[in-house]
């Protein structure tokens, strides 16, 4: 049994009729590999009920209200769970080209899970032109964080086609408390909030700089920078003063999403890396810079200022058992210079940024997210927390303009229910406060997997986006390959 952090209920209270806060993947795999030649729903039912025990929270667990929203939710072992209930099929009409799939997986995208049973839905997508097959897996976020979605979909994986051998399910069912005992902790949390509020935002105050769309307000770093020196952190970076300009994607989203998803070779990326200086995430950030540079530019939107894009990041410990902890996760913005028009000089300015906001993190360890979730009290949070995100565009709040996230993956073949998994693209979440854009990239067997997702009413073809990375990476490759003192 465990209860959700403030951070998890903040990913179920910012639900409104437009945002549904669930991430997923999309697995593209050649069927023909696997027994059968066939992925089927009774082939994925069987697998995720002899491995759910192997996962993270999600698979088995659902909701528990407290009475009266007097406190946050917990986590029990649905002792109804049955993985049939939500695994489902669909097939694509011919020619199943990768236009149809990705309509298709918007379409999936948009609806919300059932918060009655386990946060998660499995659709297999059959009909895909070459004999492959689809795997839509959707889980909601307050189930689950980056880390544990990685570590959720290696139970269900394998390194060869051969099954591997499981440890046995010896764990006893978890149970939420009774209504008792959940009330009491409730009324005694609500006693202390004010003291636990004074508190964090005690420990928040050195790091106002880091916070979306506070940094760029005056007298913001002087108190931050006041704060440190008081605390005798002298040599903590100076967060840069920024605000989020406006952009097309920075406009109230809407309840339909676009989705797209390409690849790119990694071994070229390292390359670039090599010949330009910096790291892998620098040129996929360098990357992202020129494609919505193009992408502003041809619709006449190109701002005279960076974007400025929110970049998660896991707060894990590496080998740390978090199952139980929640959604470890905080956000670091950066600028991204789209408003400069050499790659060489674009180039070099992501680098610098990217240094100075990892550094300036790696100083604050990003706790801010956790304090900042916690300040309303649980009864009134979801009314607060919705009525933010509903007003946010109408006062023109633009923290950031959008999120990019680099999730490292394996550099070998994966294998579900016997079938090799060709690629892998995340699909995020897109909101009214962080923009209604979202570029994920997976790194995966040796490529590059991109999944954007993106409002269908600001963003109606993010594949054109996918168009313009291709381009970006051409340029990048000139570039490093270029004779010294040349662009």
């Amino acid at each position: 049994m465990s209860q959700l952090t403030t951070v998890d209920a903040t990913f179920l209270n910012a639900e409104t009729g437009t945002t549904h806060a669930h991430i997923a993947g999309l697995g593209v795999l050649d069927a023909a590999s696997c027994p059968g030649g066939r992925l089927t729903v009774a082939s994925m039912t069987e697998l995720v009920r002899t491995r759910a025990h192997l996962a993270a929270r999600p698979l088995r667990q659902r909701l528990v209200q407290v009475p009266l929203g007097l406190d946050r939710p917990y986590w029990e072992d649905d002792p109804d769970f049955d993985p049939a209930r939500h695994i489902s099929e669909i097939g694509l009409p011919a020619p199943g080209d990768d236009r149809q799939l990705a309509d298709t997986v918007a379409m999936l995208h948009e609806q919300p899970l059932d918060r009655s049973r386990p946060l998660w839905e499995l659709v297999v997508i059959q009909g895909l032109e070459g004999g492959r097959t689809g795997v839509y897996v959707k889980v909601h976020h307050a189930a689950i964080d980056g880390v544990m979605a990685a570590e959720t979909l290696a139970a269900l994986l394998d390194l060869s086609p051969e099954p591997r051998d499981l440890p046995a399910d010896d764990a006893a069912p978890a149970r939420a408390p009774g209504t008792v005992n959940m009330l009491g902790t409730g009324l005694l949390k609500a006693a202390l909030h004010p003291l636990r509020t004074a508190l964090s935002m005690a420990r928040t105050a050195p790091y106002l700089d880091e916070i979306p769309g506070v940094s760029s307000i005056p007298g913001v770093g002087l108190v931050s920078s006041v704060m440190q020196g008081a605390l005798r952190r002298e040599e903590v970076p100076r967060a840069p003063r920024i605000s989020a300009p406006p952009t097309p994607f920075n406009l109230p989203i809407g309840r339909r999403r676009a989705v797209a998803c390409g690849e790119l070779p990694l071994e070229e990326i390292k390359r670039i890396r090599t010949g330009l200086g910096g790291s892998v995430n620098d040129v996929v950030m360098a990357l992202c810079a020129t494609a919505l540079r193009q992408w502003l530019d041809k619709r006449g939107e190109l701002p005279d200022r960076p974007l400025v894009a929110g970049i998660p990041v896991s707060l894990r410990r590496p080998g740390a058992d978090g199952g139980d902890a929640g959604n470890q996760v905080s956000i670091m913005t950066a600028p991204l210079a789209v408003h400069l028009p050499g790659p060489a000089e674009r180039y070099a300015a992501v680098r610098r940024d990217m240094d100075l906001v990892k550094r300036r993190f790696a100083a604050s360890s990003g706790s801010w997210v956790q304090e900042m979730s916690g300040l309303v009290p649980a009864p009134i949070a979801g009314p607060v927390t919705r009525l933010a995100m509903h007003a946010a565009p109408a006062i023109a709040l633009r923290p950031v303009n959008l999120i990019i996230s680099n999730v490292p993956g394996p550099g070998f073949p994966l294998y579900l229910g016997g079938a090799r998994l060709l690629g892998y693209y995340p699909i995020s979440v897109v909101t009214d406060v962080s923009g209604g854009l979202n570029i994920t990239v997976f790194s995966y067997d040796g490529k590059v997997d991109v999944g954007i997702v993106a409002c269908r009413d600001l963003v109606p073809d993010p594949s054109e986006i996918v168009d313009h990375l291709v381009d970006a990476l051409d340029e990048l490759k000139a570039l490093a390959e270029a004779p010294l003192g040349e662009e």
